[in-house]
């Protein structure tokens, strides 16, 4: 499933000397869990791709056309606010120099916890209003389905145990919370233990015996037992020994204070045993709180509505989830799912009826748009009319959204607009163009030396006429597939689907990240990175970490919202070679830990050989070639794939290293033909008059390049490139013909 879509997106940007074409058209897909590498020289267009899906763009920028869809929107046309809630918590990027992204004033915590609680703020909105407004139609189609009895009494049930249930977890995981912060203060005492750190233990005492009063709850500790009670008043009796030990004084003086105190005075080994021997105690106790099985409380809140709460200090909690899942199942659970089956068997049968009248509505609509000259009152009533029936169509019960329906009205405006706004703009810039130019020939002749005429910015309304009428016979033909297809069936697996929303919607607004469990979070965060003593980097600034600890530290900000797509945009270009390859296996396991889909922007193909799953190869603002990995490095078809190949530096090839020729074209004024026909040793005539199309080489892989055209001369990649290629294909079949031995032999 596609995470991400960008079709035919186009930017450029506003200058003194006129609109630099920076991204060109260019259209790619991002799967679930897939890393798409886009790779190209400086000034291809890369970053202006991934920042214009961030949201990001500068000031100066025009997005001259085209969709970025995630999750049923176009984020070119979403408002900032609606953006907000994305940037950081859904999409997250790392950038290419982590000084720059850091604060150098602020504490490396203070900056990693700021964006977790900011996020859980975003989160807990979301959440809430996710959950009441798919309840609210649930509730309607069970309503409409009919055959359901008492549907506005089952709602409100599973509305108000929910509810209970959101309490108690809430209630829990701020038990947890105080917990997990215990537990992060008797780490650094381990730490301050084996430095000998005496100075230290007093503060960290303190804040341990804080944090140990939330911990309180019938389901971590239901109540101060003994054993923790006498270990809470060892750690304060050791923390006023360790405040009078620190003391500058004479050893005569500070025991005086201690008696006065009513505590012995003790050497640093005897305070060391002491702290040592209560220091396990506790953190096997709090170790024992995290390992237990944690209580469904999903569950639970039906047993609570039922005015039979649990008590767990007479009930294991594994007793209790069995307990309380049969009681939901057998009085309110297995009924509901099914009424849910039958409200997502109507809401589909009716969404394909609708679809059928959406059909119709767009067969009505495209005479409209498919005119050489469109007319603005017929294409507004027409885009009015089909809209409304396509967005009619959708079936608001499906959890995965179906992207082209959902923009299509947004997307055919945003061109409508662009289109009619052609025959006022296009005028004023051809009346403005002739007269700077008029002007300039008139100094020029007079031998004065006048600054050159910014050329023309004129939008191209033969594009947005094809793109409007590209977008709405796309959207009858994926209409009509899906009727075509029918019913998907799958209602019970779906009904499940349905409830683990709900209930994952519900916890998100139930979990309010505490200060102290963000403290938590962000140190176990730069363990993950591969931080070293995160407790004591956490308190440090930027400039006291190296080059590849501030990336480390860039890439724990990233994904301290667990974001969907992780974009790097050249995150190891300022790194010595050691440390990329550092940052690149930690960006793969990271991303198969998470299942992240993963945007990685570079120059060097050698740095995503083996982490990227499909490769776009950028040029002047558009994508020369794109295919799978192995596709791009076995069969490289561009003349510019291979010269990026070429110049790629390897320890094993013979041959001579290749630059590529020349500089990359003025954007202001793009080619007429290929761009990189210029720097091309095999560009043909055509090259220089005609863009050439993609031409597909399989399933997976096309270029845009002549050279692929049935009458186009045949031509072999570089010498340097089809030696590479060879070694590979041989290093593979070696690995493989190992597997196969290594495997037969462990058979």
């Amino acid at each position: 499933m596609a995470k991400l879509e960008v079709n035919n997106l186009s930017i450029s940007f506003r200058t003194t000397s006129g609109a630099v074409r920076a991204v060109r058209d260019i259209s790619f897909k991002l799967e679930e869990g897939e890393t798409l590498a886009i790779a190209g020289e400086s000034g291809s267009g890369k970053s202006v791709t991934t920042r214009a899906v961030m949201g990001i763009l500068a000031g100066n920028a025009m997005v001259d056309g085209g969709e970025i869809i995630y999750d049923g929107k176009d984020l070119l046309k979403i408002p900032e606010e609606e953006f907000h809630n994305l940037r950081g918590h859904r999409l997250a990027m790392v950038f290419q120099d982590p000084l720059s992204a850091l604060n150098p004033t602020m504490r490396i915590g203070r900056q990693l916890t700021e964006a977790m609680l900011l996020n859980n703020k975003e989160r807990r909105r979301d959440g809430r209003e996710s959950f009441n407004k798919m309840l609210k139609i649930l509730r309607e189609k069970m309503t409409a389905a009919g055959g359901i009895e008492n549907v506005d009494g089952k709602i409100k049930e599973f509305d108000d145990f929910v509810k209970i249930a959101v309490k108690q977890e809430f209630d829990y995981e701020e038990a947890k919370e105080a917990v997990v912060e215990a537990m992060d203060c008797l780490d650094e005492m381990e730490s301050a233990l084996v430095k000998h750190d005496d100075k230290s233990m007093d503060e960290i005492c303190d804040r341990l015996l804080k944090a140990m009063k939330g911990i309180y709850n019938p389901y971590t500790v239901p109540s101060q037992t003994p054993e923790i009670k006498a270990l809470l008043d060892k750690f304060r009796e050791l923390r006023t020994v360790y405040s009078i030990s620190t003391i500058k004084l004479p050893s005569p003086v500070l025991e005086t204070i201690a008696r006065a105190r009513g505590k012995k005075l003790l050497s640093s080994a005897e305070l060391r045993t002491e702290a040592e021997a209560a220091h396990k105690s506790l953190k096997e106790i709090l170790n024992g709180i995290l390992a237990a099985e944690e209580p469904n409380f999903f569950c639970i809140g039906y047993m609570s509505l039922k005015g039979q709460d649990p008590d767990p200090s007479k009930e294991s909690v594994p007793s209790i989830n069995q307990r309380a899942r049969k009681m939901l199942d057998d009085g309110f659970m297995l009924s509901f799912r099914k009424d849910v089956e039958k409200a997502l068997a109507f809401s589909e049968q009716e969404s394909l009826t609708r679809k059928n009248a959406a059909v119709q509505a767009l067969k009505t609509a495209l005479p409209a748009f498919e005119k050489n000259s469109l007319e603005k009152g017929e294409t507004k009533a027409a885009l009015k009319a089909s809209a409304a029936a396509v967005e009619a169509s959708i079936d608001p019960l499906q959890l995965d959204k179906d992207s082209q329906t959902y923009v299509y009205r947004s997307s055919m405006k945003s061109l409508l607009e662009r289109y009619f706004k052609s025959f006022t703009q296009n005028p004023k810039e051809q009346k403005r163009f002739k007269k700077e130019t008029d002007k300039f020939n008139k100094d020029t002749a007079k031998g004065k030396t006048p600054p050159s005429v910014i050329p023309m910015n004129l939008i191209d309304e033969e594009a947005a006429r094809k793109d409007i009428d590209r977008i709405a016979s796309r959207l009858k033909t994926k209409l009509e597939d899906q009727i075509a297809a029918g019913s998907q069936g799958r209602y019970d697996e779906r009904a499940v689907e349905m409830i683990d929303y709900l209930k994952a919607r519900a916890s998100d607004y139930a979990f309010r990240l505490s200060k102290g469990m963000a403290r938590h979070r962000a140190i176990e965060l730069m363990k993950e990175v591969g931080i070293p003593e995160p407790h004591k980097r956490y308190r440090q600034y930027s400039f006291e970490f190296s080059g590849g600890m501030r990336q480390r530290i860039v890439i724990a900000i990233a994904l301290s919202a667990n974001p969907d797509i992780l974009i790097c945009d050249e995150p190891t270009t300022a790194l010595d070679v050691t440390i990329q390859a550092q940052i690149l296996e930690l960006i793969n396991r990271l991303k198969k830990e998470r299942k992240l889909s993963v945007i990685f922007i570079t120059h060097d193909l050698g740095v995503v050989a083996n982490m990227a799953d499909k490769i776009a190869i950028m040029y002047a603002g558009k994508i020369v070639e794109y295919g799978t990995a192995d596709d791009v490095f076995y069969d490289p078809r561009h003349p510019y794939t291979w010269a990026l190949l070429s110049s790629m530096p390897d320890l094993e090839t013979k041959e001579k290293l290749e630059a590529i020729p020349g500089t990359p074209p003025d954007m202001i004024l793009p080619p007429k033909g290929d761009a990189f026909a210029a720097r091309n040793r095999y560009a043909m005539e055509i090259d220089f008059e005609q863009q050439p199309p993609a031409f597909q080489i399989s399933d997976t892989h096309w270029a845009a390049t002549w050279l692929l055209h049935p009458n186009a001369p045949k031509q072999e990649p570089p010498a340097i490139v089809r030696e590479r290629i060879e070694r590979m294909q041989k290093e593979q079949a070696q690995r493989e013909q190992a597997a196969k031995t290594e495997g037969g032999a462990e058979a």
